[in-house]
């Protein structure tokens, strides 16, 4: 039990140097996952141990940080941790994201660097062997693109607040030159820039790979001040937004067990059926990428609603079945 309060005192007080403009008492309460009381506790304990710690005046609230950082002892990082991003970048180099994963082997470089030779040596043997032991299944599916200069150009417009312009093309329509106001950048299955119209501020996504000349342009441009990137982004099953639908599927008892344990969708509700299978319930977008989904459910799988989703699975049946045909 000491030990476990150590760590908690630990954890906090780089919670609280990691914190430009501090902490408050919730936010500790919540980092930490325990209530109001042992929070304020274990602030006083880093308060006593750590001088240079801080009192923030934010009314109504108070925040407290450490100013300064810690020392090098403190911050020395675990060999599971070190596992962690090494496997981090090693996904992202083999998913296709060089630049991406450059930046995390950078800073695997950067911590390593900092920290004592004696620490070094003494992780390095656990470091190896769950180096060797651990590694990433790759999935057949597409591969992002995330080209560093592009990626460099859309972070410099959102830091800056300034338009980005850039010349989209889809198959089968004319190249046309874009000017948005960038939102963010969704990464998965491909990479997409979400920006706003600088007309009507209609919130669109554009794929990273079909963009060409992206610049960051003269002016200001923000996204709306409601948009929430997070937010929007779990509208959709996948990344392709569209209009949001109650989604009812039904797993029978031979997925069941599967369906509990598979996260479907932030807004999920999953219920047991008498017969042992479940239902899910979540209300989202993107019916196609939901469709394409459910194919590796197989039998398994009933859609309840909503009818276009059902309409979305006949017509990609249909033409998979009209390609086997002309394949033959």
């Amino acid at each position: 039990m000491r030990h476990e309060k150590a760590a908690m005192v630990l954890d906090l007080a780089r919670r609280m140097a990691a914190s430009a403009e501090g902490l408050t008492l919730d936010e500790m309460a919540r980092g930490l996952d325990v209530g109001r009381r042992t929070a304020e506790r274990t602030r006083d304990a880093v308060l006593s141990l750590y001088p240079q710690a801080e009192e923030v005046s934010d009314p109504p609230n108070k925040r407290w940080r450490i100013r300064g950082g810690l020392s090098a002892f403190e911050q020395a990082p675990t060999a599971e941790e070190l596992v962690e991003l090494a496997k981090a970048a090693q996904g992202l180099r083999l998913a296709g994201e060089p630049a991406r994963a450059a930046a995390l082997e950078e800073l695997e470089r950067k911590l390593k660097s900092a920290m004592r030779s004696t620490t070094l040596n003494r992780l390095a043997p656990d470091l190896e062997a769950l180096v060797r032991a651990e590694t990433i299944a790759v999935q057949a599916g597409p591969r992002p693109s995330a080209d560093e200069a592009v990626l460099a150009e859309i972070r410099q417009a959102v830091l800056a607040g300034q338009p980005l312009g850039f010349i989209y093309s889809r198959p089968g329509a004319e190249a046309r030159r874009r000017s948005v106001a960038p939102c963010g950048v969704m990464f998965g299955r491909a990479n997409y820039l979400v920006a706003a119209d600088r007309e009507s501020g209609r919130i669109q996504t554009f794929r990273l790979d079909r963009m060409s000349g992206v610049r960051a342009e003269a002016g200001s441009a923000s996204p709306p001040a409601d948009f929430d990137l997070s937010v929007f982004a779990s509208q959709s099953f996948g990344i392709y937004q569209d209009e949001i639908e109650n989604v009812v599927l039904r797993v029978s008892q031979e997925g069941a067990t599967e369906a509990r344990a598979w996260r479907w969708h932030p807004t999920q509700a999953i219920e047991d059926e008498p017969d042992g299978g479940v239902i899910v319930r979540f209300r989202a977008s993107g019916m196609r990428e939901l469709a394409w989904h459910l194919f590796t459910w197989g039998h398994q799988v009933t859609i309840v609603a909503p009818p276009r989703l059902r309409a979305v699975m006949k017509g990609e049946l249909e033409a998979a079945g009209r390609a086997l045909i002309t394949e033959a």
